[in-house]
């Protein structure tokens, strides 16, 4: 049997496979998450250095996952071993992946800032680097896991459930417990001490997804697709990842991913800051809006399968994307304005936490059906390239994750930079003057970040008609290649009885 025919004689995939699926996307949310939301405050406010050196940092380690996602993608696309070409990948990652994690919010106390910038980015390539040998390899298997145009929606929707309960779940916790605020005003995000309990539990939690996941689908490993048998050399590796990318669903797909993972990560990065100085909320506030937003992104996963089926996954993902946008900026319009109630007031509390469920709603709504966009390019890819790139493609999922936590916060800082955002600043007592103009960058960036994804997400040219002609094709290849397979060994066994003398 062809490994083709084996993924398509699959039997069904059963809930328990699914579930645990879905628990891996806890260790890279949790990452994502700590990252957009901690990492500038922490390293600006608390260790220390100035927030250009911190977005210094991070182009770096973006620049170094340029690099080295695709490498890995097209790596593990081609790896051969008892365990497939995606679990040796996510079991390597379970140690070092969660020792990084541990290690980047615990910086040696004393040393000069060219020795914090350099631990700090040794922390973050190293992360990012484990990160990658996880997260890619379990992406792919998406795709592998769940051909159906709609039970990969399905099974993509039950991944971000996890994401969200896993990374905003930390948030809360980091919140509530670890960084917990004083009755004083001491402690909180800007007190060093709770950052190591935070690290260790999160740590822990990293490593205990990862393992749980990779083992628990290690059983769908004989129905996986195995890697080909050939020699590939370093030439021949780039002529294939150029063909592969070369791909117009492919294309915008990276191009509308970038556009909102940038967008992101710039409010994931200010979102601390907005909490704090701009709407001047307790930490007991932001954690209420947290838990919220777990609320909302829960409702809006589950929404997103049925959004998908009524509307089909492009026109829906460009309905939910907008309307995420409106909603979104919408309250920093109205405070500029002075359309709103006073800061400290119930009422204002109120509505923010409704702009918080409703937005992280579409938001994730739009999350799911994005990723599934991007796992039909699986297959398109495969019609016209007739190789099978889940690596090489979903990587470039991984880098858009990577991006929250790269590009964004680099643009963040630089924000924070611009206005001239004072170090060790207090709850209220930030110049207005600052606090306007971080609203005023604010909303043009990222609603032109947010537009453009928009606008590229229009040109998708990949619909429920396509995917299921491309698996049509698909079949009807691995058909033909049985189908020759048996008639090159009965002309075989016919030659080998030929009389002597017989014309071949």
């Amino acid at each position: 049997m062809t490994a083709t025919a084996t993924i398509i004689d699959r039997p069904p995939l059963g809930f328990a496979t699914k579930l645990l699926y879905a628990v891996g996307s806890v260790a890279s949310a949790v990452k994502l998450r700590s990252l957009s939301t901690f990492l500038m405050i922490f390293y600006n406010q608390v260790v220390g250095l100035p927030p250009a050196r911190v977005t210094f940092v991070l182009m770096i380690a973006l620049t170094f996952d340029a690099i080295v996602d695709p490498l890995i993608g097209q790596t593990s696309d081609n790896f051969k071993s008892k365990l497939g070409r995606r679990h040796p990948f996510m079991y390597a990652a379970a140690i070092p992946f969660s020792l990084a994690f541990f290690m980047l919010w615990n910086p040696p106390q004393g040393w000069s800032d060219d020795a914090l910038v350099g631990y700090l980015l040794a922390c973050l390539l190293t992360l990012r680097f484990f990160d990658t040998f996880f997260e890619l390899p379990h992406s792919a298997l998406a795709p592998e896991l769940a051909k159906d145009y709609h039970e990969r929606t399905s099974l993509i929707s039950m991944r971000m459930l996890f994401a969200v309960i896993g990374g905003l779940g930390m948030t809360i916790m980091a919140y509530k417990v670890f960084l917990k605020e004083n009755p004083d005003g001491s402690g909180g995000v800007l007190a060093r001490d709770g950052y190591f309990a935070y690290s260790l539990t999160a740590a822990i939690l990293v490593f205990t997804a990862i393992l749980v996941s990779t083992r628990g689908t290690q059983n769908q490993i004989p129905y996986l697709r195995a890697a080909p048998t050939r020699k590939v050399t370093f030439k021949a590796m780039a002529r294939e990842v150029a063909h592969t990318l070369n791909n117009r669903a492919f294309v915008v797909a990276t191009l509308t991913g970038m556009c909102i993972a940038i967008a992101a990560g710039a409010r994931g990065g200010l979102e601390i800051y907005f909490g704090l100085y701009f709407w001047e909320l307790t930490q007991g506030q932001l954690a209420m809006l947290t838990t919220i937003s777990v609320a909302g992104s829960a409702v809006g996963v589950m929404l997103a399968p049925r959004i998908a089926k009524r509307m089909g996954k492009k026109y829906g993902a460009i309905t939910m994307f907008a309307s995420a946008l409106v909603v979104g900026i919408s309250p920093v319009v109205a405070r500029l304005f002075g359309l709103l109630p006073p800061n400290g007031t119930d009422i204002l509390f109120a509505l923010l936490i409704a702009e918080t469920f409703v937005n992280t709603g579409l938001a994730a709504a739009t999350g799911v059906m994005l990723l599934s966009l991007v796992a039909d390019v699986i297959e398109d890819a495969e019609v016209k390239t007739g190789r099978r790139s889940e690596g090489l493609l979903l990587s470039a999922d991984n880098l858009f994750k990577k991006v929250v936590s790269g590009v964004g916060v680099f643009i963040a800082g630089a924000m924070l930079t611009f206005i001239n955002f004072p170090e060790n600043a207090r709850r209220g007592q930030v110049d207005p003057d600052v606090i306007q103009h971080l609203g005023l960058v604010y909303i043009p960036t990222v609603g032109l970040l947010y537009g453009l994804g928009i606008v590229c997400l229009f040109a998708f040219n990949i619909d429920k008609t396509k995917h299921e002609d491309n698996l049509r094709r698909l079949r009807e290849t691995a058909e033909q290649a049985g189908t020759i397979e048996e008639a090159s060994g009965a002309t075989g066994v016919a030659g080998g009885v030929a009389p002597l003398g017989s014309k071949a």
